[in-house]
């Protein structure tokens, strides 16, 4: 690459011009290779000041490498931003990084705005043209280099975000609907709580895209546990077979749930529900960025506006272990049965969710969920404007070990009548606070 970088080659007339009108991949990884050379600096300096010596070293290895890296991010760059990078007629000048929204964290920013501080101080020529060739020649010959994953820390872009977490999701349900009328291989993990090898695959697989596109995310999954860099931004909760009781027994309401935390804040979401049944299978995926709504199948949904509980359909979940929050919620269902047009069970947490957002039913309920069960749910409901909070009214973090979710309108009527369960729980010693976080996961909450 660096013989290419040294070829003769340069644009006729306006230097920025040019480049403005070249394809938008060409352009990211001009920039890849400017950012890889600015870090090449900073690297020569530092060991220059080492050896106590006055001249940069110039260690080829160190060149290619840097450069090498360069370029990969240049060209993940393409799959990261939807807006063309901006060049001004500066060659060394870095402000095209405030135009392009990069998804790069604050301190690799602040290095190669370091890096470039020093190509000035030493008027180094890194002229456009030769990068330009570089990422020319290298996007001609379709040189295949390892696609870079976004780093631990500091915002990505909602579009790569949401795209990566559908595919992994959807990744996922291929596994489950090539198995879905297929003899089971089923164990337990319980005296009730089963598992079979298609829960295992669908992980696999949603796990190879995950760390595919994200090497150093932090990975919560029902199957797998935690796998990954505890200190990244990014935690993903994954559930591979959300009702695995119901696709053993062929029942239509199961999903692959997918969501993404950022500092323990849901980000992205995405959940494909099986609906259909046997020799009828199709699937509907949620879809939600924080901020950016909730679509289903790409459409905008929204809860319902039902605001009287003796005119809403409700629905809950319960555990495997027949202990006293499980008696509680019998009660309550028994309650709001009394009171409502009906409460359901269907047995998927993340299914429940997307039916409140969807506007089918008004409310879920359940005590003692995780995280994976709950992180894709409640970023679609709250992004299709309905409401969610812990069931003793407090403010809700997916390592609660409970959640109230609504359609906004009803909240404050379903923690009244639901508030003397609760603190009936809390008398009894039964523990409402975190239930779990993965050691040294940095959050907002």
């Amino acid at each position: 690459m660096l013989k290419n970088m040294r070829h003769k080659h340069e644009f006729r007339g306006n230097t920025s011009k040019g480049l403005n009108s070249l394809p938008q991949e060409v352009r990211n990884s001009i920039f890849g290779i400017e950012m890889g050379m600015s870090l090449y600096v900073i690297q020569t300096i530092v060991q220059a000041k080492t050896s106590k010596s006055s001249k940069l070293c110039t260690s080829k290895s160190h060149k290619i490498k840097n450069s090498l890296t360069g370029i990969e991010l240049g060209r993940s760059l393409v799959f990261s931003t939807n807006i063309p990078l901006e060049f001004c007629q500066n060659p060394r000048s870095f402000s095209l990084l405030n135009h392009s929204k990069l998804c790069f964290p604050q301190r690799f920013i602040e290095n190669s705005q370091s890096g470039y501080k020093k190509i000035q101080l030493l008027n180094l020529k890194l002229a456009r043209k030769v990068c330009t060739k570089a990422a020319l020649s290298e996007i001609t010959n379709e040189r295949k280099y390892p696609k870079v994953g976004a780093p631990s820390t500091g915002p990505i872009s909602a579009n790569q975000l949401i795209q990566v977490v559908e595919t992994a999701a959807k990744t996922g349900a291929e596994v489950v609907m090539d198995a879905v009328n297929k003899p089971r291989n089923i164990t337990y993990k319980g005296l009730t709580d089963l598992v079979t090898d298609t829960d295992k695959m669908s992980e696999a697989a949603i796990l190879e895209v995950v760390r595919r596109n994200f090497g150093d995310h932090l990975i919560l999954g029902e199957e797998g546990g935690i796998i990954g860099d505890t200190l990244s931004d990014y935690l993903w909760c994954i559930d591979p077979l959300d009702g695995t009781t119901n696709f053993a027994h062929g029942y239509p309401s199961f999903a692959v749930s997918v969501g993404v935390l950022f500092r323990g804040n849901p980000a992205a979401a995405a959940v494909v529900e099986f609906v259909g049944g046997p020799m009828a299978w199709n699937t509907r995926t949620f879809t939600a960025i924080a901020g950016g709504g909730a679509f289903c199948n790409g459409q905008k949904i929204h809860a319902s506006q039902t605001d009287r509980v003796e005119h809403s359909l409700l629905v809950t979940g319960f555990g495997y272990e027949h202990d006293d929050p499980w008696a509680t919620n019998i009660e309550l269902f028994k309650e709001f049965t009394d009171v409502s047009r009906g409460v359901r069970r269907l047995g998927a947490a993340a299914v429940d969710m997307c039916h409140v957002a969807l506007g089918i039913v008004e409310a879920y309920w359940e005590y003692r969920l995780k995280p994976w069960d709950m992180a894709a749910g409640v970023l679609i409901v709250e992004e299709a404007g309905g409401a969610v909070s812990c069931m003793d009214g407090g403010k809700f973090c997916v390592f609660d070990r409970s959640v109230l979710v609504s359609n906004g309108v009803l909240h404050a009527k379903l923690l009244e009548r639901i508030a003397p369960a609760t603190e009936k729980l809390k008398s009894k010693g039964i523990d409402f606070s975190l239930w779990y976080k993965p050691e040294n996961y940095r959050t907002d909450l």
